[in-house]
């Protein structure tokens, strides 16, 4: 029997041990039991950020919140941990193992590279981030906001030979499984996602129309204070948030999120913030925003109980537009009617800057056979598919000759990650190895305080509420995953939710407690 890390025994329980069913069978029912879901995620929100933040803002509208609706402390994100695994396990319901999808950055054994015409081997390291924009100097990523199809360029994909043709992989064509957007689309619900690059078209799941109304600034736009990248400002990522929350706003008053057209509110809809994310990573403000000036992110002790002025300016941003939220679902006369649920799709390691460590990656490419990895705070490691078989066990040995420099504590290899995920060996994403490194640990050569992508608790433990003015408060200990989101909102449209696969091949349950109404 395969023995995992201690740091991995929640998620194979969590993969293996899931085995409860599902069985609502009703119909979208618009006025059963809620008419509307806003799901929103805080990008780097560990669960503790949640409980110290009401603990000492007893008047912030997350504290109004959590005082009417349910709290899960012990909420784990996916494992990896990265932007786009992290998403999905809430609206697929499941983990890489299903929805083949291990970082926004990742590997597949069967693409082409962008222009190949799908000549030469297959084997191609696919990016979903802005690098596949038209112009990502643009918020708009050069094309119609709404439309997000048209921000991206084709020419920067990868290629797929489909039924004897080479075809462009679009991020929608990426993911295996369907999403809860198609299917309460299919039901007749309207619905609508805004999120921080065209790349998000993911969410649309294989239909490629899950989503009527995805709104997609791109993040890592030039902002119209500085001219460089939102991300690198703590001013600058709010200007750039700014425009997902009017989205949502427009959505809430019927509008599309341009607001230029008469739809109707969303049956499912939501966002994602970098405010928190931005402030926990960045080290200082940018020089050219004055507002910036004298603004440090991170935290200051080692258990998050002292955000510093960067970090705390992000929170309350968060906490600030929730309220201007919330005041307008109670303004359309919506709120009761409307859950809200709270959580992110990754924490962000280390919260005790003590413990960080800038590592080099650079030892990881010369692993024999090496083809892609992905290296934020653990190492994720895919060897060339033509060279797996020959060069496993010396990529392997290889690997763990330099634990010490790559601050490598356990190696997942073939073995183990069949047991999580898939096998490598047959299937055409899982990754050959992946390293859990050292708490603290970042793959880095600059400045930034914390990353995510890993396997450690400040990666995954997650904030996660579920509020509406109907729900009395309760604090649920009971540990959790961030994939139970799914069901949930299925269910609480009145939808069947084993109508995801990611649900039925996990066993995926809803969120212990929760009533629909």
């Amino acid at each position: 029997m395969i023995k995992l890390p201690k740091i991995l025994c929640g998620l194979g329980a969590s993969l293996l041990a899931l085995t409860v069913g599902l069985s609502a069978r009703e119909q979208f029912n618009p006025r059963h039991p809620y008419t509307h879901v806003l799901l929103i995620s805080v990008d780097g929100l560990h669960a503790v950020d949640l409980t110290n933040y009401v603990a000492a803002h007893p008047s912030s509208t997350l504290a109004a919140l959590s005082n009417q609706g349910l709290t899960y402390p012990n909420a784990l994100t996916s494992a990896p941990s990265d932007s786009f695994p992290g998403l999905l396990a809430q609206v697929t319901g499941g983990t890489s193992k299903t929805h083949g999808v291990f970082y926004d950055v990742s590997y597949d054994r069967t693409l082409f590279g962008p222009g190949s015409n799908c000549q030469g081997l297959p084997g191609w390291q696919p990016a979903f981030d802005e690098s596949i924009d038209n112009d990502k100097t643009s918020y708009t990523a050069g094309g119609t906001l709404g439309q997000p199809l048209t921000q991206i360029n084709p020419a920067n994909l990868p290629m797929a030979l489909t039924n004897g043709s080479c075809v462009p992989v679009y991020p929608h064509d990426f993911i295996k499984v369907n999403t809860i957007f198609e299917v309460i689309r299919r039901h007749g619900g309207r619905t609508a996602w805004a999120d921080k690059h065209p790349a998000y078209d993911i969410v649309n799941g294989p239909s490629g129309t899950g989503v009527q109304d995805l709104f997609t600034p791109e993040v890592n736009s030039n902002d119209s204070v500085t001219g460089q990248d939102a991300t690198t400002g703590f001013h600058s990522i709010e200007r750039n948030d700014l425009l997902k929350v009017n989205a949502v706003l427009n959505e809430i008053k019927g509008l599309d999120s341009t607001g230029k057209n008469q739809v109707g509110v969303p049956a499912i809809f939501g966002f994602n913030f970098q405010s928190v994310s931005v402030g926990q990573k960045l080290a200082k403000g940018n020089a050219k925003d004055p507002q910036d000036a004298g603004l440090i992110g991170g935290y200051a002790d080692a258990v998050g109980k002292q955000p510093n002025n960067g970090l705390q300016l992000g929170l309350d941003f968060v906490d600030a537009q929730l309220g201007a939220i919330v005041a307008a679902l109670k303004s359309a006369k919506i709120e009761r009617d409307t859950l809200i649920i709270v959580s992110a799709k990754h924490g962000q390691s280390p919260i005790n800057l003590a413990l960080r460590q800038a590592v080099d990656d650079t030892p990881y490419t010369n692993a024999p056979g090496f083809a892609a990895s992905a290296d934020d705070d653990a190492g994720i490691i895919w060897l060339n598919p033509q060279q797996q078989w020959g060069d496993y066990l010396a990529a392997k040995n290889y690997i763990l000759s330099q634990k010490t420099a790559l601050g490598i504590v356990s190696l997942l290899d073939k073995d183990a990650l069949t047991q999580l995920y898939q096998n490598p060996f047959t299937d055409n994403r899982t990754p050959d190895f992946i390293a859990i490194t050292t708490h603290g640990l970042i793959y880095t050569g600059g400045s930034k305080l914390a990353e995510h992508g890993g396997f450690a608790n400040d990666d995954r433990n997650v904030a996660l509420l579920v509020s509406n003015s109907a729900l009395a408060p309760r604090t649920i200990n009971a540990p959790v995953e961030t994939r139970q989101i799914a069901p949930t909102i299925l269910l609480s449209l009145g939808l069947d939710a084993d109508e995801l696969k990611s649900v039925r091949v996990e066993n995926t349950q809803p969120l212990p407690g929760f009533d629909r109404r």
